[in-house]
């Protein structure tokens, strides 16, 4: 019944733009509630880089029991743990990550960025000074956040050779079944002198990417990927290996080297991968 009413909504156009009011209620009433529950922690400790306000603790989100198996035994680093959301405007830890790493290793003034699935608080601060194009295979989810958001499958970009200076895909190739043509089209766009910034979930325990490409099983996905849209866990070393093989010189921007970066309560064991094209 649930499938056939969103077949329904889906075919009269109507079951984004419903999906998307629902969770924007959701998120506002969610919003509110924690400004109030956290007001006492208001004070030194963590500085949220979007919104500017402080507070000692913010909020924490831990995998759901449906997920926690795969993210713990495999030790999957994925945004979860305490620090999460700003508890003034609900940035996240992997928003505020990347706007740390674009001010450190990137000007992005005057600059025409591609950033796929566009996350709010991110997209605000890219189009305050640089050409934004946004992108999403189901851009219906997005136009809250951007309505000019086009329709792309990454896997057949539609945009020329070398159009962007930099690419922002955070968390995105996961879900794709032929990441490695993706990665190759996302090398394609790349200016020569761009920068990409293709952040995944991965783990550093386990040595070999665990994917089923072709599942279509979101209790499944679940239990095996920590999330019912992924398709795979990426080994560390391999996602490297595969940003390399399509033709990208990858930097790794050590947790140890993001220190500096913990005051606006980024995730404390995340590497970042900064790609460029090795010519």
């Amino acid at each position: 019944m649930k499938e056939t009413l969103k077949r329904i909504l889906k075919s009269l156009q109507l079951y984004h733009p419903l999906q998307t009011a629902y969770r924007s209620t959701l998120r506002s009433a969610h919003n509110q509630l924690l400004r109030l529950t956290y007001a006492k922690y208001k004070g030194p400790g963590f500085e949220c880089n979007f919104c500017g306000a402080s507070y000692t603790t913010f909020v924490p989100e831990y995998p759901t029991p449906d997920i926690k198996k795969a993210i713990e035994e495999n030790h999957v680093i994925a945004g979860f743990g305490p620090n999460v959301y700003c508890p003034n405007c609900l940035s996240k830890n992997r928003e505020r990550l990347i706007k740390c790493v674009l001010q450190q290793y990137a000007s992005i003034k005057e600059k025409k960025i591609l950033q796929f699935s566009p996350e709010p608080h991110l997209h605000r601060f890219l189009k305050e000074t640089a050409f934004v194009t946004t992108a999403d295979i189901t851009p219906g989810f997005y136009r809250h956040i951007d309505p000019n958001i086009q329709q792309a499958d990454a896997t057949r970009l539609p945009y020329p050779d070398e159009s962007y200076d930099i690419l922002i895909a955070n968390h995105i190739l996961e879900h794709i079944p032929e990441d490695t043509t993706a990665m190759r089209e996302l090398f394609r766009v790349l200016n020569k002198k761009g920068l990409a910034i293709l952040q995944v979930p991965y783990s550093e325990k386990i040595i070999k990417t665990i994917e089923e490409p072709n599942i279509d099983d979101p209790v499944r996905q679940a239990a095996l990927f920590g999330q019912k849209d992924h398709v795979r866990i990426y080994a560390k070393e391999d996602y490297i290996k595969r940003l390399q093989q399509a033709g990208f010189n990858v930097r790794i921007l050590s947790p140890e080297t993001l220190a500096p970066f913990r005051i606006h309560a980024i995730q404390e064991n995340e590497s970042v991968f900064l790609c460029d094209k090795n010519i």
